[in-house]
């Protein structure tokens, strides 16, 4: 059966100045529901420049609460244009912080995914601001289907993917911090490569933008259950990337190839146990 709706990502270059980058994001979601995206995305901690490259207390200041201002935009924003919005936050909870996704819809808040593998790189400092997410791999029911959240270094970690699609994940939104233009295409094959194995449609957003020592290249794009593009990846502007998707082909795709009817549980117990 024909499931049928357009998904964007939104590709944003941010600067330090939070109120200048939730404008603009406004503006951008409110472009893309008028050509029709029913679920929006916008990159991981939108609404500030990437701290992480360096590490400096101070940039705790940045974070927030869940009645903060990029909670309250994302929320106000689905609302507003009833949509599904998706959009990452520096949260704080309690004495820990997180690299969050808030998942919100026309009724509102529909809930949160917190950042699973957290890296320490160059540039990518960020176990000196977040805590590993705690919430595991939520699927989350929304109006336009059931969708599922990683968060940049996630999407090289095979089991949050496998949990998403036996959770029901019929979409992954994929929200990703990344630089270095020659380093695309290792991106684009591990997110085509797990929409296949797990029979999902993926939608990927980068961030864009030059700041201090990064230039984030953005080619968003979005990857049917087959692995194939729906929507090949973009340039490096700011603006909005739409596809349009078909989720009923998820169960076609999965009847198909049936990679999670021929799984075998019971010989990955070394995942769990770890090997000498």
């Amino acid at each position: 059966m024909e499931r049928k709706i357009k998904i964007a990502g939104i590709q944003l270059a941010s600067v330090s100045e939070r109120e200048r980058n939730i404008s603009k994001a406004d503006m951008l979601v409110e472009l893309a529901a008028s050509e029709g995206a029913r679920v929006i995305a916008l990159p991981p901690l939108f609404s500030s420049h990437w701290f992480p490259a360096a590490i400096d207390n101070r940039n705790f200041a940045l974070a927030e609460k869940e009645d903060g201002p990029t909670v309250t935009f994302l929320r106000e924003a689905a609302i507003k244009n009833k949509v599904v919005v998706i959009g990452g936050v520096f949260e704080e909870d309690g004495d820990k912080y997180y690299n969050t996704a808030i998942v919100a819809g026309p009724d509102g808040l529909i809930g949160k995914y917190r950042k699973v593998h957290v890296p320490q790189i160059p540039l990518w400092e960020e176990r000196a601001y977040f805590n590993p997410g705690d919430l595991g791999f939520p699927v989350f029911d929304t109006p336009y289907g059931k969708i599922g959240v990683l968060i940049c270094w996630d999407v090289f970690f095979p089991e949050g993917w496998r949990v998403l699609a036996l959770n029901g994940a019929e979409l992954v939104v994929a929200l990703t911090a990344s630089a270095f233009e020659h380093s695309h295409r290792k991106w684009e094959r591990a997110i085509s490569a797990a929409a296949h194995a797990n029979g999902f449609f993926v939608l990927r957003v980068n961030r864009v933008g030059k700041e201090e020592k990064q230039e984030f290249y953005g080619r968003s794009f979005s990857a049917g259950p087959d692995g194939e593009f729906v929507e090949k990846p973009s340039g490096s502007s700011e603006g909005i990337v739409v596809a349009e998707v078909d989720l009923g082909e998820v169960s076609d795709v999965r009847n198909e190839w049936v990679f999670l009817r021929d799984r075998r549980p019971g010989e990955y117990m070394d995942i769990i146990r770890g090997t000498k």
